[in-house]
This record gives C-alpha cells, sequence and structure tokens, in this order.
C-alpha cells in the first residue's frame, strides 16, 4: 500500500426510516431557516417532499425552497442558490435528491458565504477552502454519484463550455440521510444511468497504480461484482430493497475516498465525458456506457496484468488457453456487453450527439489524466470520441 492520510466527516444514517427517525435531531444543532433544496419535482409525486416538509414544521423550520436544479447543474444555477441562501440568511442547506442537487449544494454552500468568484477561484482551478462553508445535510434519491459521503462537486459553466469536479473535504455533507426506499420510483433509465456511474467510478480507480497486491482494489472487486450483480435484479423488481440498499451502500463506497487510498487513480474516461456534456448536456451515466469500453480497449495492454485480473475475479472469465491479451481483451468485451444488457447507450448517436464536428472541440478541450495506464493526447482522446461516434 501507498502512503496516505483518510478523514471522512460525513455522519450517515441508513436503512428504512431513518429520514422519520434521525431528520429532526440531525438538524437541532443548527438555526431555524433551512434551505430546501431539489431537482425537477419527482419528490413531490413520490411523497419524500411531503415526509420531509412535514418534519421541518413541526420543528418550527422556516423552509426557503430552491427547487428545479438540473441534472448537470450550472454555476448559474449556483449563483441563484448562494442569493436565495444571502438573502434569507439561511443557517442550514438541506439536499434532497441525486448527485446534481448534492453537487449543487456543495458549491452553494461555498457561494454563500465566500466572498470571491468560486468558479475561478475553486472551479477553474484548485483552491484552498480557508473558511467554512454553510453547514449541509443530504437525503439521497437516486443512487450513482456517492456524492453524499464527499466534498466532491462537478459544475458546469454554460459560458465557457467547461464541466468539472472539485473535492473539498470542507463540503462534506455533514449528515447524509440514505433510505434504499427512496429509490424505489426511480425510472429505469436513471437506475441503469446511475449504476454504471457506480461501475465507473470503481473501475477509475481500480485501473491505476499501484498494480501490487493492496487492499483498495481487493475492495473494488467486491464492490463490481456486487454493482454487476444487484443492477439487473433492480432494474427488473425496483422495489428489491436488498439490490437497491446494495447499490446504495455501493455508490456511497465507491466515492466516499475508501477505495482510493494509496491509489494513483484515473478518472479519463470521466474528463472525456464532463467536456461532451459541457457541450451536449447529455446523461452522464449514459455518456460514460459509450466512452468507457472504447478508452479501455485504446490501454488495456499498458495495464495488462490488472485488465486480466478484471476479466478473471470481477467477470469469471476463465484462462482456458487463451494468453493474457486476449483474456484481457474479454473483459472489456464483458463491459461492454453488459452495458448492452442494461440498456444503455453504445454510441454517441444513440446517446443523442448528432454533430461529429464538435467532437474536435471537445477533445481539445478535455483535461488529460496523470493517473492513465497509458497517457492520452487529445487527438487519441478525438479518436476515441469518433470511434464511439
Amino acid at each position: 500500500m501507498n502512503n496516505f492520510v483518510f478523514e471522512n466527516s460525513t455522519k450517515v444514517y441508513f436503512g428504512k426510516g431513518c429520514v422519520k427517525e434521525y431528520l429532526a435531531d440531525a438538524l437541532s444543532s443548527y438555526g431555524n431557516n433551512v434551505l430546501l433544496a431539489y431537482g425537477g419535482g419527482s419528490i413531490k409525486k413520490n411523497g419524500i417532499y411531503d415526509e420531509v416538509t412535514t418534519i421541518l414544521e413541526a420543528e418550527g423550520k422556516n423552509i426557503i425552497e430552491f427547487p428545479n436544479i438540473m441534472a448537470n447543474p450550472t454555476y448559474e444555477k449556483v449563483l441563484e442558490g448562494a442569493k436565495l441562501a444571502i438573502e434569507n440568511q439561511v443557517d442550514v442547506i438541506l439536499g434532497v435528491g441525486g448527485g446534481s442537487v448534492m453537487d449543487c449544494c456543495k458549491a452553494v454552500s461555498m457561494a454563500a458565504v465566500c466572498q470571491e468568484d468560486i468558479w475561478e477561484n475553486f472551479w477553474a482551478r484548485s483552491g484552498v477552502v480557508d473558511f467554512e462553508p454553510l453547514p449541509l445535510g443530504v437525503i439521497v434519491t437516486v443512487s450513482g454519484t456517492g456524492s453524499e459521503m464527499n466534498g466532491g462537486a462537478v459544475i458546469t459553466n454554460e459560458e465557457v463550455k467547461v464541466k468539472t469536479g472539485r473535492d473539498y473535504p470542507k463540503c462534506n455533507p455533514k449528515f447524509a440521510m440514505m433510505n434504499p426506499e427512496y429509490t424505489f420510483t426511480v425510472p429505469p433509465k436513471q437506475t441503469a444511468s446511475g449504476g454504471f456511474d457506480i461501475l465507473s467510478h470503481i473501475m477509475e480507480t481500480y485501473f491505476s497504480e499501484p498494480n501490487e497486491d493492496n487492499v483498495s482494489d481487493d475492495i473494488s472487486e467486491a464492490l463490481m461484482r456486487s454493482v454487476i450483480r444487484n443492477l439487473p435484479i433492480a432494474l427488473e423488481n425496483p422495489s428489491d430493497y436488498t439490490a437497491r440498499s446494495n447499490l446504495m451502500w455501493a455508490s456511497t463506497m465507491a466515492e466516499n475516498r475508501i477505495i482510493k487510498l494509496g491509489k494513483k487513480a484515473d478518472f479519463q474516461a470521466h474528463q472525456i465525458e464532463h467536456q461532451l456534456g459541457a457541450y451536449t448536456d447529455c446523461n452522464h451515466g449514459g455518456g460514460l456506457a459509450v466512452i468507457s469500453p472504447a478508452y479501455y480497449r485504446h490501454i488495456y495492454a499498458f495495464g495488462l496484468k490488472k485488465f486480466v485480473r478484471f476479466a478473471k475475479d470481477v467477470w469469471g472469465i476463465s484462462y482456458d488457453g487463451k494468453t493474457e491479451e486476449q483474456l484481457a481483451a474479454e473483459g472489456v468485451e464483458a463491459l461492454a456487453q453488459f452495458i448492452r444488457e442494461i440498456g444503455l447507450p453504445i454510441t454517441l448517436r444513440e446517446l443523442g450527439v448528432t454533430d461529429k464536428a464538435l467532437l474536435k472541440e471537445v477533445a481539445h478541450s478535455c483535461n488529460i489524466s496523470s493517473g492513465s495506464y497509458k497517457r492520452m493526447t487529445q487527438e487519441e482522446v478525438l479518436g476515441i470520441l469518433e470511434e464511439c461516434f
């Protein structure tokens, strides 16, 4: 194992009834003005909104609503939330939703108290958070990003066409409430998309140095097998509590920094998808599903031993007289077949991207990961995007 320092400040309440049981107490140490943030309104249809607001009202909280957070939250939306928080002297933010809501709320928690331009100082480049953001609590309703137990937030600046993420530990939610039943009504496409995002987070940590035996890789393999086993079950039976609970915790484990300990981490596929999303506003998990197999076909020979482990220990593919190169390639194709089976797109056209000329701009604006087994160039990124088209 490589050296590391680990800390995670988020308190997790997991399981059936956790919101009813713990929300009032979790908010008791903050003031009465609560910024209630959520997305397009699905929580009003499935009853979660009523459950949460009933608890807040019973505790005498003053609710300031911040609705309509979009799938790829924009810097403009962040500033809207910060303005609401300042004008209403908000004491605590409560984000109810999936990764987009949580990410937006983290950025709002900074923008509401920081006098600087947070995009220029904290997202365009990495900054130092030497102030206390507004306290944030989250109630998770979609499994995927794992944003509930880290300080990471991916924000899109539409003006400059950049989508990027930063992880500031001071932005970790103070608490995260995770009732797997809240994910029962998530539509199949969103379930599949979120599930693949979980898998991608794990793979992009796993496919990086060190290659020597380490606990992080062992945990990652178990998590990948769990996602591969449980995601089809959740798609077939959306109310399967076991599958939904396993996916919810796998999502958190993928991004609460535990499996990243001692790892270099890659995330080149995410970098490509982020810029694709900045230009097209495509579905995040769908974009990753299109890009990942093509990217791994380009790099598996450079991380051969790890890709052989992936084929053998994650997908259960036997050697059966194959060379290591053949086995590694079969692991990547097993991933591609899984994507087809869960109904996600396998080409950019299926994803809704129809302007091939746009791909050059996407590729040339893409950050290059230093953690990849094969360091990409912008031209290679363009080649991958064209293969995906």
